[in-house]
């Protein structure tokens, strides 16, 4: 092989191992590479800010911070807790948000709701499927649009205050979700388009330390 050839070759290897390296999206001092959505016009220091090393949400008003980067395929991990001492609520993780800007965008969602953690759910007609007796349909949500979801098999929760850890890997028409080690859900058919990855503001304060994301 040429010298020329062969660098263009390495330098190609190189740019494809660079880009599945996994790397950190929540740098534990500020929130660089976010931006946020939020009802009622509220700025994203009103809802979200960082506090020894963890991104804290109040959960107050609805809406949601999201990457500015955009994803398609990947592995993603976050851990999360509901605060310590406090009621436990609802939150979510949203990937390939796509559309108009709203409090509940267009995109895939698996759920943090305690009780319902790893549920998934597609809004605003955003396509996914999987077992016929886990399957949900809503033709007008109020928040959702045309809704579709895949109830989670069985739960893998740790008591209210305790850090959860959540694996997503979402590639092409396919997601699979490991709450705290144990595989719980399972969707094919989502559709495919880029979107930031985001995390929601929906009721309840919730911690974030960990988010990492492997491209694929």
């Amino acid at each position: 092989m040429r010298p020329f050839l062969l660098l263009a070759a390495v330098l190609i290897q190189s740019a494809v191992c660079e880009t599945k390296t996994e790397r950190s999206l929540f740098n534990g001092t500020d929130l660089t590479g976010w931006d946020s959505f939020l009802k009622d016009g509220k700025k994203t220091a009103d809802v979200w800010s960082v506090r020894d090393g963890i991104l804290v949400c109040k959960g107050e008003p609805m809406g949601y911070l999201h990457t500015k980067e955009k994803f398609t395929d990947f592995k993603l991990v976050v851990e999360w807790r509901w605060a310590p001492g406090t009621t436990p609520g609802n939150s979510g993780v949203l990937m390939r948000v796509n559309g108009e800007a709203r409090p509940l965008p267009r995109s895939l969602e698996v759920q943090l709701k305690s009780g319902n953690a790893g549920d998934v759910f597609g809004f605003h007609g955003m396509a996914l499927a999987g077992e016929a007796a886990r399957m949900k349909h809503v033709e007008n949500h109020e928040l959702g649009g045309k809704l579709t979801g895949v109830a989670r098999d069985g739960g893998a929760e740790v008591t209210p205050g305790e850090w959860n850890k959540l694996e997503i890997t979402l590639k092409q028409g396919d997601l699979e979700v490991t709450l705290n080690g144990k595989p719980v859900n399972r969707a094919t058919g989502c559709e495919v388009v880029p979107g930031p990855v985001a995390l929601q503001s929906e009721g309840g304060e919730i911690h974030f330390r960990t988010v990492r994301i492997t491209p694929l």
